[in-house]
């Protein structure tokens, strides 16, 4: 099995609101969020997917979270909590929705998505 790992970043702010401390005032991180990708079965160029295409599917997806309230936008705006939780499950939903990994058993699929929150905090959404 082959493990490959993309990471990118983002700043965004955020508040929790009910939550019983101070993350329920509004604040920010710098974000990190490293994508995993895991296969069997190599291309013609033994490669398991090319770095730059995994590379380019994170950025797309953080850009609409980078230099944002999360608050205000989709699916936040509408009732979800943007908890590290939440985000890493939204963003591992985006990047598999995105068509970048090809079908088939052995090929590259999306394990999970790491976001961290600040440097000694971090939650991994995985779909299994």
């Amino acid at each position: 099995m082959y493990e490959l790992k993309v990471e990118g970043a983002f700043e965004a702010a955020h508040q929790i609101p009910n939550y019983p401390g101070k993350c329920a005032r509004l604040h920010g991180h710098n974000w990190v969020v490293e994508a995993t990708v895991k296969g069997t079965e190599l291309d013609e160029l033994g490669m398991l997917i090319d770095f730059k295409k995994v590379k380019k599917a994170l950025a797309d997806v953080l850009d609409g979270f980078d230099h944002r309230f999360l608050n205000e936008i989709a699916p936040f705006a509408d009732g979800v909590n943007p908890t590290a939780e939440n985000i890493s499950r939204i963003i591992f939903e985006r990047l598999t929705a995105n068509g970048i990994f090809p079908e088939g058993e052995g090929r590259a699929f999306l394990a999970s998505v790491t976001v961290w929150e600040s440097p000694k905090s971090s939650i991994t959404y995985s779909a299994s």
